[in-house]
């Protein structure tokens, strides 16, 4: 059932966004040391580039979750509102 009012109820799985975002970190930052040994400079950049864009990722996540339930609400509070019984 909808109310109409997702996008204010909208939850975000920040928990496994920052888990994925971890395990891209540690691929680019493996991928840049591997490819800066090998001497492809391309794909050495390419992986750095990658890497900032999950530090950022990162960043922005942990700051989400610390901020709360505003960002992420507990398990307490309902998805949705209940619905007006006629």
């Amino acid at each position: 059932m909808r109310t109409g009012n997702e996008p204010i109820t909208a939850r975000s799985p920040l928990r496994l966004r920052c888990t994925l975002a971890a395990f891209g970190f540690v691929c680019a930052a493996a991928g840049t040391a591997a490819f800066t040994v090998a001497g492809r400079t391309g794909w050495a950049v390419a992986c750095g580039v990658l890497l900032v864009v999950t530090v950022v990722d990162l960043v922005v996540v942990v700051r989400h979750i610390r901020q709360g339930p505003h960002y992420q609400p507990g398990r307490d509070v309902p998805p949705y509102e209940p619905p007006d019984e006629p």
